[in-house]
């Protein structure tokens, strides 16, 4: 078998994609965003929300990409914000990392974020640190309620500007009743948000960040075999149970590309963005001020991250491609100098 017929081979041609796209790029990238992120950790429990958005509106963002995952990031982002900002909830401002996902296991359009959150925040004149319940965040029922009106909001406003393009078997939404109609449709489905028990510990974090943030739409490991059925890959169907779920797929060349390249964001889209206490404005000094209420101002002394301590050189971060953890280097082995014969002379036979 020829080396594009194997798994190594699929994953050569798709290194020609855009380097976001591309699973062999990616593992460099994930690293280095992670020490960047090293730094933020606050010392208190983390969560995991999920945003997704419904099949209709999932439909019509193949050709409004940009638009519409922009507006499910800032909906999303917003709707944590506000419901944690009430009284009622947690009244507090909070921080979210969210990290845009477009995919399914079979490589079908799914588009979602998950939100990252920490369990607390800052008071509203900034002198406490509110924590939130343990094992707790914020009630699902409210944000689900909350992330569908105000998306839809948001969509329409978009349409109303002429933002959205409409084509093929839904190139009558392009009118304004037609599409006022098909949102009343949606207002009475419900939306999936999802809250994910919290994570085991800031450890938890960075591993889950380290294998996760970067994630394209398929991996090496699951492609399986290129040959003349087509390209097999494993894949997990959530409906099933138990040791069901996993199952193997075989799509013919062109639609799995067509799959694939469903996934390949617009040039220049930011898929892993930050709001509140983590947006990049001002990060530094709410996370300063949220270590002081904590008390957990970091040590000035102490090593961080990837830092020879002896030579103050900084030191890469491997992480391991299994569980996602940092691995720590025990040793350097540097490459000898291979035995060369000696230079025939000049002349010689």
């Amino acid at each position: 078998m020829c080396s594009a017929a194997t798994p190594a081979g699929i994953a050569d041609r798709l290194q020609f994609l855009p380097q976001p796209a591309c699973p062999k790029c990616q593992a460099s990238a994930a690293r280095r965003w992670l020490e960047a992120r090293q730094a933020d950790l606050l010392p208190v429990d983390y969560y995991h929300a999920v945003f997704t958005l419904p099949a209709p509106i999932s439909a019509i963002a193949y050709t409004n990409k940009a638009v519409i995952y922009a507006l499910l990031f800032e909906v999303a982002a917003a709707t944590l914000r506000t419901i944690a900002a009430d009284p009622k909830h947690l009244g507090a401002h909070i921080g979210v990392t969210l990290v845009l996902h477009t995919w399914g296991s079979a490589l079908t359009h799914h588009p979602h974020v998950h939100g990252i959150v920490p369990g607390g925040g800052l008071s509203p004149d900034g002198t406490r640190w509110v924590a939130c319940r343990p094992g707790f965040f914020l009630p699902v029922r409210v944000l689900s309620r909350l992330f569908r009106r105000r998306f839809l909001e948001a969509l329409e406003t978009a349409h109303r500007s002429g933002q959205l393009q409409f084509f093929g078997e839904y190139a009558q939404l392009a009118d304004e009743t037609a599409f006022a109609d098909w949102l009343q449709a949606l207002r009475k489905c419900e939306w999936v948000v999802y809250a994910k028990r919290p994570f085991a510990g800031p450890a938890a974090v960075l591993a889950y960040l380290s294998r996760y943030t970067h994630r394209v739409a398929i991996s090496n490991s699951r492609l399986i075999a290129l040959d003349e059925h087509g390209v097999s890959f494993r894949w997990k169907d959530y409906r099933a149970k138990g040791r069901t779920r996993h199952k193997t797929m075989t799509l013919g060349a062109d639609e799995f590309m067509r799959r694939f390249l469903l996934h390949v964001l617009p040039g220049g889209f930011h898929r892993i963005r930050h709001y509140g206490l983590l947006a990049n404005a001002g990060r530094r000094e709410a996370l300063a001020k949220a270590r002081e209420l904590l008390h957990a101002i970091p040590d000035p002394d102490a090593e961080s991250p990837g830092t020879d301590a002896a030579a103050g050189i900084a030191q890469p971060t491997f992480v391991c491609p299994d569980c996602g953890a940092a691995m720590i280097v025990v040793e350097v082995l540097i490459r000898g100098q291979p035995i060369r014969a000696p230079p025939l002379l000049r002349g010689a036979p």
